[in-house]
């Protein structure tokens, strides 16, 4: 077990609590208009991110003080408790039913997404499992295919609901761990081919999936049906320019672009702030990666190296799908922004995911 040897990294906290304030201001810009319309209250998704915020930050604290080897000891219970929680979503009148997907669990007046826990769940066990058993990785049978069969069994689950952006981003991450681990290259040509063929089946399995692919290629061909976000979304991003046309100044949130402080709060965010505004929360998350990765790079074991980039890649991967959807280079998904789109699991995995890479930078080598 490693042994305390530095400070948290200050860097990555303040880049945190960067993004973080940013969100919350445009959270309460994006919503202001939908929610006195829905709510009565102009306040109402701010409070309840800043009090998902506020819970977040204290299970980021904590698990920055939690030694990471205690999610190494109990990798296997933290992974099963994420299946059954991914069973029991399924469960009618457990799961709730909310934009056609059953992806949570009511407790009380909030409700919870096991999907997004999974993401953070398999993280761990395969950072473990791959640990231990990394001479094994550039065996097909006894390294490649347990490994990518448990992270397809939770895609399973996942896809159930369905849920295919959560799905998307947890076997991007996986894949990612287990090409660091060591697996072989061709391996994973083969796979991708396989991966493709199962992708383009997934799409075509389903009618509104197809809608989407091609409204992305032409979203003027639908511009009121399936077109509808990604054209919004582009109408607030141009008119932003350089510097946006100010804060609290955006058209788009006045019933246009549907919800806007959930997936498309970038564009909210560049039409009110511009190129400029923009192109800061991109330095945000590329300071947020640099000091990830250097963390990985640092950690004293493979356990902490392989989590790291796990963590690192879960974020990168969710910053690019979001803002490519966003600006129209990718098809609507359901994938929001860490740390800015409004979301009281998402935000709350994001922050503990740090938490975790907070504390792998106290024993990370300088």
């Amino acid at each position: 077990m490693p042994t305390k040897k530095n400070s948290p990294d200050l860097i990555l906290v303040l880049v945190t609590l960067g993004l973080l304030t940013i969100g919350m201001i445009m959270v309460y810009s994006a919503s202001a208009v939908w929610a006195s319309y829905k709510f009565h209250d102009s306040f109402f998704f701010a409070k309840r991110q800043l009090l998902f915020a506020g819970v977040g930050l204290v299970g980021m604290a904590i698990v920055s003080n939690i030694d990471y080897w205690f999610f190494r000891t109990h990798a296997k219970k933290i992974l099963l408790l994420c299946f059954v929680l991914l069973l029991l979503v399924l469960v009618p009148g457990v799961g709730l039913v909310r934009g056609g997907a059953r992806s949570w669990i009511g407790i009380g007046a909030f409700s919870i997404q096991p999907s997004e826990f999974m993401k953070l769940g398999m993280m761990v066990f395969l950072s473990k499992y791959l640990s231990e058993n990394q001479k094994n990785i550039i065996s097909f049978k006894k390294g490649l295919v347990p490994t990518l069969g448990l992270v397809f069994l939770a895609f399973g689950l996942i896809m159930l609901q369905p849920d295919l952006g959560t799905g998307t981003v947890m076997v991007g991450t996986c894949v990612i761990i287990i090409f660091v681990a060591g697996a072989r290259i061709s391996h994973f040509i083969g796979l991708g081919l396989f991966g493709v063929a199962g992708f383009v089946a997934l799409i075509a399995s389903a009618p509104y999936r197809i809608k989407r692919i091609t409204s992305f290629l032409d979203p003027w061909s639908d511009p009121l049906g399936t077109g509808f976000q990604i054209i919004q979304s582009l109408y607030a991003i141009g008119p932003g320019g350089l510097f946006g046309l100010g804060l609290g100044q955006s058209r788009q949130k006045f019933m246009y672009l549907p919800e806007p402080q959930t997936d498309f709060i970038f564009a909210i965010l560049s039409e009110e702030l511009g190129f400029i505004g923009g192109s800061l929360v991109l330095l945000l998350f590329s300071l947020l990666l640099w000091r990830g990765i250097r963390i990985a790079l640092g950690a004293p074991d493979l356990f902490g190296s392989f989590l790291a980039v796990g963590i690192v890649s879960m974020i990168a991967i969710q910053v690019m799908i979001n803002i490519g959807v966003v600006i129209g280079l990718m098809p609507v998904t359901g994938i929001t922004l860490p740390l800015l789109s409004y979301g009281g699991s998402s935000l709350t995995l994001m922050l503990l995911a740090i938490g975790v890479l907070l504390n792998i930078s106290k024993h990370a080598r300088n």
